[in-house]
């Protein structure tokens, strides 16, 4: 957990520098011992992409091109963004799915799973599809779980035009990341999960604070519910500036 912390507030932290992060707390290990707890976690630095983003391979697994670089974002249920996550367990790790609504900020969809299979990606998706209809744009990174078949074809039946950063690039993730970090340090930390059951207590009340009471200095100190429902007065539109990846879509 305190590899994970320090992660979340400096991922450009590779094993040698988190030695000395450690060290600096008066907690002494060596390298490959820290090298091994990040593998297992997924923790890689921010230059590359954490292994809960591997991208997949073979015919059921499509990559599409990245579609909002220069696009205002100024309404709810016009971008979607997903990523996941992990949680740390007294046994090892369980994974956290989330679907945001990029203009408001408001979490949407969410599911906890001790696999990477896609089942609980898909399964976040349709939960949030059933509660508040579809978005416009879907973005996601190229992780095998968002361009699985299984995935993908849940937003193509739905209309929903499907938007992926490029390889190695987590810049359109930044509200997610933001999300992260403060259900994290603002939640996860300050509870030792005991098991799954758990874990989705915690988690889902966080979000129902994080949704509901929580209020944001980037939506003029409102509530993500609030804006998402419509009161987005004084508001600033997200731009995305970020270049185009340039990949294009599989056959």
């Amino acid at each position: 957990m305190a590899i994970d912390k320090i992660h979340t507030l400096r991922p450009f932290l590779g094993s040698r520098r988190i030695v000395d992060e450690l060290a600096d707390e008066g907690v002494l290990v060596n390298r490959k011992a820290v090298q091994r707890l990040m593998g297992r976690a997924g923790i890689e630095a921010i230059y590359q992409r954490p292994r809960t983003s591997r991208a997949g391979v073979g015919d059921a697994h499509r990559v599409f091109p990245y579609l909002l670089s220069g696009v205002p974002i100024d309404r709810p249920n016009q971008v979607w963004v997903s990523d996941i996550t992990f949680i740390p367990m007294p046994a090892g790790f369980a994974y956290l799915v989330a679907i945001l609504d990029v203009f408001s900020r408001r979490v949407l969809a969410w599911r906890l799973s001790n696999t990477m299979e896609a089942r609980f990606c898909v399964e976040a998706l349709e939960d949030a599809i059933a509660l508040y209809g579809v978005p416009e744009v879907f973005n996601t990174d190229q992780s095998s779980q968002f361009t699985s078949t299984a995935f993908t074809s849940v937003l193509e039946g739905h209309g929903v035009a499907i938007s992926m950063d490029g390889k190695g690039r987590s810049f359109d993730n930044v509200f997610l990341e933001r999300f992260w970090r403060s259900l994290k340090y603002e939640h996860v930390y300050l509870h030792a999960y005991e098991d799954l059951r758990a874990a989705r207590r915690g988690i889902e009340g966080y979000i129902a604070y994080y949704n509901g009471r929580r209020r944001h200095a980037s939506l003029g100190r409102r509530t993500p519910d609030r804006v998402y429902a419509g009161d987005g007065r004084g508001v600033v539109p997200v731009t995305r500036h970020v270049r185009s990846s340039g990949v294009r879509a599989a056959a």
